[in-house]
């Protein structure tokens, strides 16, 4: 899954890619790289950033999203609005990806339900912009996988089929290091849900913190590994910057067995 970001405020790509031409065109080299899906997303959800008015999100995304889905691309739309998922669907998007594994907005879970569209549930404690609220972890990779295992209830009972589910842990989103790592080699234990599962690793904070590396993009060889790593462990999808440079990474993995 390659990342396409149509905001001015993303903590890597942040303002490249607002012209939409730009944007579909970066789409379209990620796919003749090796990219499986295009994730394009009109709102930041880095630490510290401000909502996005649903207007403005819808500005950035739609042109994009309809153009990649002209083409053919699978296009997931990385969104934690109803309305906005909504319109990328009916503009070609198969996929909705919601950092708030559909919580922040009540219209999420039914609209997943009638429309037989595929969903990434992503963990991440506290609702909307209280991000990170919440209890400490006990056991981080049994306290997410928990609460993933309750949204894909929540959502079956809505009437989402489980094989259209998806489950990211969250990287990046209110761990320590320590805990990241332990989420990553914890791969397995998310896979045996029976849900795919998606790792997000790519230029994260914990990555700088580890190497002390501060420029998101430098950060790309550690991400290609940890990407290898996490689907070594059970990881089906990864949401990744650099797609060369993790295919090569994946193909290296594989033939290692």
């Amino acid at each position: 899954m390659a990342i396409v970001n149509v905001t001015p405020d993303s903590f890597s790509d942040g303002g490249e890619r607002l012209d939409p031409g730009r944007a579909v065109e970066d789409g379209l080299r990620f796919l003749d790289e090796g990219a499986d899906i295009l994730d394009v997303g009109g709102e930041s959800t880095r630490p510290g950033s401000q909502p996005t008015p649903p207007e403005e999100e819808l500005r950035r995304v739609l042109p994009v999203v309809a153009e990649l889905a002209r083409r053919n691309a699978v296009v997931s739309i990385d969104t934690r609005r109803a309305t906005v998922a909504r319109a990328a669907l009916e503009a070609g998007a198969r996929i909705v990806n919601d950092v708030a594994a559909l919580r922040d907005d009540p219209e999420m879970v039914p609209l997943v339900a009638r429309t037989g569209c595929d969903v990434v549930l992503m963990h991440r404690r506290g609702l909307s912009e209280n991000t990170f609220a919440g209890p400490a972890y006990e056991d981080v990779v049994e306290d997410v996988r928990r609460f993933l295992l309750e949204r894909v209830a929540a959502c079956e009972a809505a009437g989402i089929a489980r094989q259209r589910i998806v489950l990211d842990p969250g990287i990046g989103f209110g761990k320590s290091p320590k805990q990241e790592l332990e989420l990553i080699a914890g791969a397995g234990r998310f896979a045996d849900t029976g849900c795919p599962v998606l790792y997000g690793c790519s230029r994260k904070s914990f990555i700088g913190k580890l190497t002390g590396i501060e420029k998101p993009a430098d950060r790309d060889p550690a991400s290609a590994w940890l990407a290898a790593e996490a689907v070594r462990r059970g990881a089906s999808i990864v949401r990744v910057h650099n797609v060369v440079a993790t295919r090569q990474a994946l193909a290296v993995s594989s033939a290692m067995g």
